[in-house]
């Protein structure tokens, strides 16, 4: 028998237009589900859509079967930095948006002289009802035009949601203040209608609802407008990315200078960034120097110095002098346009807690349906006036729509994204929040991630009586020029950091001891420091010996001048990450190939107590399903190929943002601005998401459980039904976008 063909699965991306409420999110995914091999994840607050679907399934069977179901949809391009980013806020057209704040003022204009006048009896003059009578007919019609519309086109599709209660509730008002207007006696002149807070029927059918009828749209759509307005700040931080795109850039080709746009630039065109400017694309400086400003693309605070040979990452603010950068990386393949893409990526997942309220959400507005029926049934039944009856099961279909179910996840999840991406931090998804969350385990690289993976000088001890400490490391640094070791490359970097450097004459490289050269006619050896020395250079090898740090000895002349000690330094965010993570609950554990000695050393700098050393790529990855089979939640931070296997064996595996492309693909988190104490920060942000989280959805289950009896037992208005319903979900964006300000605790605090 021959093998099965492969079924190859691929993404596609869909904005979704119509959804209301989480029960149009649960009814879109389940049509979209019924497709062979098909899986949809669809978020109500950006309305998009994440397919997941046979090569075979075209996107033109993805967007008819959504439309099938009563909605809109339509392929969406996030393969660039700023194309997506002007949807990212879940938004609707700035037309249609501008459509919608019409049609909410003209419902204003006309509702609110009939609010005020069923409310104040005092002003209710002769023939009064009927003036409201004139004014809420065009709101119940056409101010409610949408939830009508889409009322109708969901019953055509088998399927009731939000805007289902609402058209119910608003044509039930306005059809009963009609018949009572035109046949119960309402329409008398000199008729006056009292109101209370809490519905009482009165004799007969002479009582109006015309209050609710123009109230429900009213407040139906403030909230929808003033949630569209917070969902939009959710967004904010996506957006604030994409506008860091330069439109423009001026090319560079031998002494001629020409502007382009910014699509057009290829790699290895070289661009010149004034100060002042945006830096175009990602890109290695060929000439000039300056200081870049990095703090909106990967959490930088502080300038960095760059100059020939240094990187820089498209979107960074060249705040001094004139550059020239060869381009590196453009479009979609650069460092901004990788951040965005996994913002956008990570705002289409659902926590686990948001898919129990989509599944709510999806049986929730049949429920309220029948809810309402019932109600209206018992109280009929039970002898009660036939407007006590309506007025209640109007209550019941109004304030339960469960719009609050639908926001409480995916608003806080694109709030804390785009925080930590402003941060340096970037998560694949809510699973990575929800890891972070629990974290009791971290398992840490040593060079390159607790350490800078560069070796450098870290001191200097000068022989009394002698040349003195920076006379021989400039002398020492003129002869390691010639060297390609990377001890020799730190010293010469050292010594030439604040003056120009002599020439070498005469350079022998030692093998096994060193180099030798003359430096102004001086015989300058710099050499293992071997045999006896005296007592302050002694001293000084015995403490370079216990930091684990590499010595080497400076002879000028054949008498020793001094000793420099070369050694990779820890990083100086490292000790106060490892304290906070330590402060936070999480145990960090050093995993790494070096010796056993310098990563001793820098456990005892950092007070790390367990150290596993000399460990390959697979010792890693099996130290790491050790900790997960004793039952720890594990994270591994690394930021090379030796650490990919570790990552994708951790329940998280973070990534450094200066590491390798494989480590950051098998990574569930990546701190962007390589700095480990990011670390401390995602995982209070991801603790601070997730309770905001769990305290929308407190709320959004709690509002309904309360509101519901309350308007079944006829204790509650329909108007102001509608304003709860509204304000729920306002009030679930609002606390989610407090989100946005949160910030990191200052160095020094204690965090918890």
């Amino acid at each position: 028998m021959g093998a099965e063909p492969v079924t190859v699965l691929v993404t596609t991306d869909l904005t979704i237009g119509g959804m209301t409420c989480a029960a149009c999110v649960t009814r879109v995914e389940k049509k979209l589900g019924k497709l062979a091999g098909v899986t949809a994840t669809v978020n109500l607050a950006t309305g998009r859509a994440r397919v997941r679907h046979p090569e075979g399934t075209g996107p033109e069977e993805l967007v008819a079967t959504v439309e099938k179901a009563g909605y809109t949809a339509a392929l969406l391009d996030v393969s660039g930095a700023g194309r997506s980013a002007d949807d990212s806020s879940g938004g609707r057209e700035p037309a249609e948006a501008r459509r919608e704040r019409e049609r909410l003022l003209i419902t204003a204009g006309l509702a609110l002289p009939v609010l005020v006048l069923s409310m104040v009896p005092a002003w209710q003059f002769r023939n009064w009802q009927w003036l409201c009578f004139v004014l809420a007919a065009p709101v119940a019609v056409w101010g409610a035009w949408p939830f009508h519309a889409r009322a109708v086109r969901g019953l055509r599709h088998s399927a009731a949601t939000m805007d289902t209660l609402v058209s119910l509730g608003v044509a039930a008002s306005f059809t009963w203040s009609a018949y009572a207007l035109f046949l119960g006696g309402a329409g008398d002149p000199g008729m006056r209608m009292p109101f209370g807070l809490v519905p009482s029927a009165s004799d007969g059918v002479a009582h109006l609802y015309l209050e609710a009828a123009v109230g429900v749209p009213l407040f139906v759509l403030a909230g929808r407008h003033l949630e569209a307005r917070a969902r939009n700040g959710t967004g904010a931080a996506l957006r604030s990315l994409a506008r860091l795109a330069a439109k423009d850039v001026a090319v560079r080709d031998g002494d001629d200078e020409r502007l382009i746009p910014v699509e057009r630039l290829a790699v290895g065109q070289v661009f010149v960034v004034r100060p002042g400017e945006r830096v175009a694309a990602d890109g290695q400086v060929v000439e000039g120097s300056s200081a870049v400003d990095l703090a909106l693309v990967t959490g930088e605070s502080l300038p960095v110095e760059v100059g020939p040979g240094s990187a820089v990452a498209g979107g960074a603010v060249n705040a001094g002098g004139l550059l020239l950068v060869r381009a590196t990386a453009v479009g979609a393949d650069s460092q901004l346009a990788r951040i965005t893409r996994l913002v956008t990526e990570a705002q289409s997942g659902k926590a686990r807690a948001q898919r129990l309220a989509d599944t709510v959400a999806g049986v929730f507005v049949p429920m309220v349906l029948a809810l309402a029926v019932t109600t209206l049934g018992f109280w009929l039944g039970a002898g009660a006036d036939p407007q006590a009856a309506v007025t209640a099961a109007v209550a019941v279909s109004v304030v339960a729509c469960p719009c609050a179910l639908g926001l409480a996840t995916p608003t806080a999840l694109m709030a804390a994204t785009g925080r930590g991406a402003q941060l340096g931090v970037l998560v694949t998804g809510p699973q990575a929040l929800e890891g972070l969350r629990h974290l009791d385990t971290v398992v840490l690289d040593k060079t390159g991630t607790l350490t800078t993976g560069h070796m450098t000088v870290a001191g200097v001890t000068a022989a009394p009586d002698g040349l003195g400490r920076d006379a021989a490391l400039r002398l020492a640094g003129a002869v390691e020029q010639g060297s390609e070791h990377p001890l020799g490359r730190a010293v010469t970097a050292a010594a030439r950091r604040d003056r120009p450097l002599p020439r070498v004459t005469g350079f022998t490289a030692l093998p096994g001891r060193g180099v030798s050269g003359r430096v102004e006619g001086r015989l300058v050896e710099v050499v293992a420091p071997e045999g006896e020395l005296p007592p302050a250079l002694a001293e000084a090898r015995q403490a370079a010996e216990t930091a684990a740090r590499t010595a080497v000895l400076v002879r000028v002349d054949s008498v020793a001048e001094a000793l420099i000690e070369v050694g990779d330094t820890v990083r100086p965010g490292s000790y106060r990450a490892v304290d906070r993570l330590r402060r936070l609950g999480v145990r960090p554990v050093l995993a790494t190939g070096d010796r056993e000695g310098p990563a001793r050393a820098v456990a005892d700098t950092l007070g790390i107590d367990e150290v596993h050393a000399r460990r390959a790529p697979e010792d890693k990855a099996g130290l790491v399903r050790d900790l997960v089979a004793r039952g720890h939640r594990v994270a591994v931070v690394g930021d090379g190929v030796n650490d990919a296997a570790a990552l994708a064996e951790a329940d998280l595996g973070i990534a450094m943002g200066g590491g390798t492309d494989v480590a950051i693909g098998a990574a569930d988190v990546t701190l962007v601005r390589g700095d480990i104490e990011a670390l401390a920060d995602a995982v209070r942000l991801a603790r601070r998401t997730l309770g905001t989280i769990r305290a929308n959805l407190v709320w959004a289950f709690g509002y309904n459980a309360v509101t519901v009896p309350l308007a079944m037992v006829g204790l509650l208005n329909p108007m102001l039904a509608a304003a709860a319903m509204s304000a729920s979900s306002v009030l679930v964006v609002i606390n989610s976008l407090r989100l946005r300000t949160w910030q990191p605790a200052p160095t020094g605090r204690r965090t918890r």
